[in-house]
Order: C-alpha cells, then sequence, then structure tokens
C-alpha cells in the first residue's frame, strides 16, 4: 500500500450554507453528493483557530499538566498546556505564548513532533504539537476564561494518567505519546523518559 499516494475526491458539494459564524469558528451545511453516488449531507464545523500544544519537559524528565474544568464536557480535565494560534499566523509563537501563560515557562529549544487532525469526521481542525526544553520558571498569566492548575509529574507518570483515564484529550495523549515514542526511537534525548 502506498501510503503517500494522493487519492481523488469522491464528494461532490452541490450546495453550502453558512448557519453559524463566531469568532472562532463557523457551521456550514452542505447538500452533497455522497462517494457511492446518492445525495444527502454533511455539516462541517470550521475552526479558525490552529490547535496548539506543547510538551515541555525538564532536565529531570518532569513535564507540566494544566487542569481546568472543561464547559463543553461539563468536567474536569487535564491536559498538556495548549491553545489555539489565528489561522495565517506562526505557530511557534502560539506556542510560547501558551506555555507562558498557562506555566509561567519559558524553553530555550524548541522542535515541531506532531501534525494532527482533531476530529476529522465533523470538523476541519488542524493541530500541532511542540517539544519545549531548556526550561525557565517565570509567572503564569492565564486568560480570564481559565482557572488553572498545574502539576509537575514525571513523563511516566503522565503516561500512567492516560491509561488510568484521567487524560482524556486527545491532544495531549498524542503529543505526549509522540514524545515518548520518539525518545525510546532514539529521535530526540529527554532524561527518564521510560
Amino acid at each position: 500500500m502506498d501510503f503517500n499516494k494522493k487519492y481523488p475526491n469522491p464528494w461532490g458539494t452541490k450546495r453550502s450554507d453558512l448557519v453559524y459564524d463566531n469568532p472562532w469558528l463557523t457551521v456550514n451545511h452542505n447538500e452533497v453528493i455522497n462517494p457511492s453516488g446518492n445525495d444527502g449531507i454533511y455539516g462541517v464545523v470550521h475552526f479558525k483557530n490552529l490547535a496548539i500544544g506543547i510538551v515541555p519537559i525538564d532536565d529531570a524528565g518532569y513535564t507540566w499538566l494544566v487542569g481546568q474544568y472543561r464547559y463543553t464536557l461539563g468536567q474536569y480535565s487535564w491536559e498538556i498546556p495548549e491553545g489555539g494560534c489565528p489561522l495565517g499566523t506562526d505557530p511557534l509563537l502560539s506556542a510560547k505564548r501558551e506555555l507562558a501563560e498557562e506555566t509561567g515557562l519559558e524553553a530555550q529549544t524548541w522542535l515541531k513532533v506532531l501534525d494532527l487532525h482533531t476530529s476529522n469526521s465533523v470538523t476541519d481542525e488542524a493541530g500541532m504539537v511542540f517539544l519545549a526544553q531548556g526550561l525557565r520558571q517565570g509567572t503564569p498569566h492565564p486568560e480570564d476564561t481559565e482557572e488553572l492548575k498545574l502539576a509537575r509529574v514525571p513523563l511516566s507518570k503522565a503516561l500512567d494518567l492516560i491509561h488510568e483515564g484521567i487524560i482524556t484529550d486527545a491532544l495531549s495523549i498524542m503529543g505526549l505519546y509522540r514524545v515518548y515514542w520518539m525518545a525510546r526511537e532514539g529521535k530526540i534525548t529527554i532524561p527518564s523518559p521510560f
């Protein structure tokens, strides 16, 4: 199987109507022709931001998790530092801003480790995860919509929290496992990754 092959689009769009718009997203109702040639509908959520996640790893092999109540889920969530990058702007600058806002950390070394799509059956949202190292602690300054708790834990503990069902955020799970895999494969160097 050639995973790099570009396959033709089997979908057709007959009509697209904007049904909702705010500063962060739009929702379109589309009348489509599906891959079998039949008429259908498709709702598409378009995000105006790129999802940004950061896995900060310090010189002892610890990472930082951010806890906050997620309104959409109706529950508390532990995650890597994350936020949004307006489309068309520099993702690395947004990553640096989010890390400083949520944790107070500044990093000397940055590496993009992952590109992803968050829920591609209903949204076009894309994401990017960075590894941040060479950390220096400052003072967090979260947005007024964020009431955050911070936890500094070994990377291995963060992976345990995924297995225990405590970390359920997709960007966090993918980012933490990508950093773990890269360290295990010798693609990056981090202290005590296992």
